[in-house]
Order: C-alpha cells, then structure tokens, then sequence
C-alpha cells in the first residue's frame, strides 16, 4: 500500500483518513503473465493499482489483428475506463505481458467515497485529467511524427520495457511493422 499512498500524494494531498479510506478498498493479488485484467464485450467494475509489471491495452478489428494503445507499468492506474464510467461493455482488452503485483478496488466503492471525501474526487479528476493529457500527446505524436521519432519517445517514456516485452508488441504500439522496428532498431 505504501506505493499507492506515495502515489496519489503526486496529484493530491490527502487526509490520514482519507488515504486509509481509500486505501482499504484495494486487495493485492498477484496476475500472471498473459492473464487477462480486462476483456473485450465483457463490463468492466475494477480498477487496479499496477505495483510491478507491464500490462498492455489493446484492441482488435474485425479482422482479429491487434493494436497496442498503451502500456503501463509500475506504479499506474489501470482500468478500463470508458466500460466503467458509461457502464457499456469493454471495447479494448487489457492483458499482462509479465507477471503483475497489482492491488485491486471495487469501482462503485471508490466512486462511493466521493460524496464523503470530496479530495478523493479529485484525485480521480487529476487522475482522469492526466491520462487525458497523455493520451491527447500520444494521438498527436502518431499523427505528426515519423517511425524513428515516435521510437525514440517510446524509448524515452519507457526505459528497458523494449528488453521486457516482444518486439511486435513495440511495433504495433508504434503503428508499424516489425520489419520496419527491426530497421529502426539497426540504425541506432
């Protein structure tokens, strides 16, 4: 718990109540790799607090291919969101690509605490407002930037993940090919 607590204390500074409050509604437990946090066309009512691992979102088109929107990795929120907030099913799905120590909450508990504990509300609208923040930057880098730019961020962003996770799943989160990764990746 002592790795939520100081993360949160990064977006707002909570009351020993508040903290303990909110803290409790999280169990640790352990997910393996290629276990599945969230799955597409079922409804999402967790969240979890990544303490150690990588886990990646993704979705699938029709035609069963994969795209990686985002990973995450230590000390990270992860959810999925939108089937929380508008109670529809999961769109994307979000899986572990190595072993995971996560600490898992009730979404409706935590929402639950608003109304008594207006600065956990914030701490989800800073939450919120920051991953907008990210994926708004993310949605403009594959928008204006090349192949060897947006690696160059990736690698910036998430130092020694591309040494933790196959390559197709860097190249896919890039929106290339791995033939045009591994040419990239022998140039540097």
């Amino acid at each position: 718990m002592d790795t939520l607590r100081a993360y949160i204390e990064n977006f707002v500074d909570l009351t020993p109540i508040e903290k303990e409050s909110f803290t409790t509604l999280f169990t640790e437990t352990q997910l393996e790799k290629d276990d599945y946090f969230a799955v597409e066309g079922q409804y999402a009512s967790t969240l979890c607090f990544l303490k150690t691992g990588v886990m990646r979102a993704f979705y699938r088109n029709s035609a069963g291919k994969e795209y990686n929107k985002t990973f995450f990795t230590n000390s990270n929120f992860v959810a999925a969101y939108v089937s929380l907030t508008t109670k529809q099913r999961n769109s994307i799905n979000i899986q572990c690509l190595t072993d995971c120590s996560v600490l898992i909450a009730d979404y409706d508990k935590v929402t639950g605490l608003y109304a008594k504990f207006p600065k956990i509300e914030s701490l989800a609208r800073r939450l919120a407002e920051y991953k907008f923040a990210l994926k708004e930057k993310r949605e403009i880098e594959l928008a204006t930037l090349d192949a060897t730019k947006r690696y160059d961020i990736f690698r910036e962003e998430h130092p020694g993940l591309e040494n933790l996770i196959n390559q197709y799943h860097i190249a896919s989160y890039l929106s290339i090919t791995p033939t045009q990764l591994s040419r990239i990746r022998s140039k540097i």
